[in-house]
């Protein structure tokens, strides 16, 4: 996909960038290649966004045609309303106090191009802002106010808001903007974008680092341009044509608000919103298993008011599950009224609703992995040295161990474990998902189903090896073409 600077004088820009061009209002209004419904990416550099100026037209047509336009019309309107965007800016507030600290100033304007700031202990705040109302340039002012920063007062600036010097300054954060932190670079261009989402400090990520360059490959050879990005890459989205997610999702977190926005930007997404929503929440799951009549093990919603009527029917040892836990966590076996207390106690605290279900001990858990809605690996995932749990958390939330995995052909698992891990994972769509399941006296029983499963180099891929990763690929691929 092509990039597009839009600007009234093309001839100030020095940009070497393959595939990108630059060319004014005027040509992106009138050319007839520019008018092809989501073929471009477009950078607004106009001189003014004011209401029907050249560049609020540029950034309108933009978003009529269909291509992925920066800033939106939408994003230009919110700065009308100052006192909405300085509450949107949550969470950022011991940022601010950790740059500015104990300035002589009271006050302090920052310019802030494509997230960059030229003070370079700005630049987190910079890229912060920018990744939240994604304009090309803005001006931020901020204000010392019983003892305390805040933002007073953000707005876009615009090229003729610039001095001579400072246009000139421009190419370079924009030249980093349009190239990215690109991991595969070929000579020939290829068709789409793929963005592959980390987060490189998380601990028990769903694919390693071996398993992200063979995901790299596989993207390649399928015919797409890869990039890793990271949380801080939010407003770069828009320059890609899919996002497959690598690290651990949540409705309550970055990687749902990553989903989300790149699915309105017309994305292909894995993890999808959606599919995250429903698996990363177990009262959801439960419910969606019993109303299909899919087996599972003996499963209740249990509430605080009511929780000790509702537990009941529960014999000692049962699980106790926290709605939103991963990587196992956030489940408990409770062994006596004692052990029970303690932990709908410490469960409570955190959601309104839990899971109790019925403990079946096994000595490992089958993993099918699903793609497209068919079957691409299945696993044995054994049971930690002396624990209950394929992973063993110790008391303070570190990993301690866990337990083997062993990959077998998809021909030689047996049928009724595939046909109930399809099953299951149809009911939640076609994306890429891990169906976990338990095996007693020749049944099969869902767990539960997980978007964002484990792909590790060497384990999951044992079998088939780089098919996986190519499947995976060419699946996303399909999906645009």
């Amino acid at each position: 996909m092509s990039k597009l600077i839009i600007t009234e004088r093309p001839e100030k820009w020095q940009i070497d960038i393959a595939d990108v061009h630059i060319v004014t209002p005027t040509e992106y209004f009138k050319n007839p290649k520019y008018q092809e419904a989501g073929t471009f990416k477009v950078v607004n550099l106009c001189k003014s966004y004011q209401y029907q100026s050249l560049g609020y037209y540029v950034s309108l047509l933009a978003e009529a045609r269909g291509h992925k336009v920066l800033p939106k019309v939408a994003t230009l309107q919110e700065f009308r309303f100052p006192s909405i965007m300085r509450e949107d800016a949550e969470g950022f507030e011991e940022m601010i106090q950790k740059a500015f600290g104990n300035r002589e100033a009271t006050k302090i304007e920052i310019d802030i191009c494509f997230g960059f700031t030229k003070e370079k202990e700005f630049n987190k705040i910079g890229l912060l802002l920018f990744n939240l109302y994604e304009v090309p340039l803005l001006r931020s002012v901020f204000v010392l106010k019983d003892k305390k920063w805040a933002l007073q007062s953000l707005k876009p600036l615009n090229l003729r808001d610039l001095s001579v010097e400072e246009r000139l300054a421009v190419n370079t954060p924009l030249g980093f903007y349009l190239m990215g932190k690109q991991v595969v670079r070929n000579y020939t261009r290829k068709k789409f974008d793929l963005a592959i989402m980390v987060n490189p400090l998380e601990t028990t990520p769903p694919s390693d680092a071996r398993a992200l360059q063979k995901f790299v490959k596989a993207a390649d050879k399928v015919g797409f341009n890869t990039e890793i990005i990271t949380k801080n890459d939010y407003a770069k989205l828009i320059q890609f044509d899919a996002l497959f997610i690598r690290e651990t999702t949540n409705v309550n977190h970055y990687t749902f608000r990553f989903a989300k926005k790149a699915e309105n930007e017309g994305l292909v997404v894995i993890d999808d919103p959606e599919s995250i929503l429903k698996c990363t929440n177990k009262v959801y799951l439960s419910e969606l298993l019993n109303t299909n009549n899919i087996a599972a093990p003996k499963t209740k919603i249990i509430q605080k008011i009511t929780s000790q009527e509702d537990l009941a029917e529960f014999q000692y040892p049962f699980i106790l599950k926290q709605p939103d836990g991963s990587f196992s966590k956030g489940v408990k076996k409770v062994e006596n009224e004692k052990e029970l207390n303690i932990v709908l106690k410490d469960l409570f605290l955190k959601s309104d609703l839990l899971i109790a279900q019925e403990f079946f001990p096994t000595e490992f858990d089958w993993r099918v992995g699903l793609m497209d809605g068919k079957t691409l690996y299945v696993c044995k995932y054994f049971m930690a040295p002396k624990h209950w749990q394929v992973m063993d958390w110790n008391s303070s939330g570190k990993l301690n161990t866990y337990g083997e995995v062993e990959t077998i052909a998809v021909a030689d698992a047996p049928k009724d474990l595939i046909e109930i891990a399809e099953k299951a994972g149809s009911l939640i769509g076609t994306g890429l998902y891990g169906v976990d399941v338990k095996e007693r006296d020749g049944k099969f029983y869902i767990i539960e189903v997980n978007d964002n499963p484990s792909i590790d180099d060497g384990t999951e891929d044992r079998v088939i090896k780089s098919e996986l990763y190519i499947s995976i690929m060419q699946s996303i691929m399909n999906r645009l073409l």
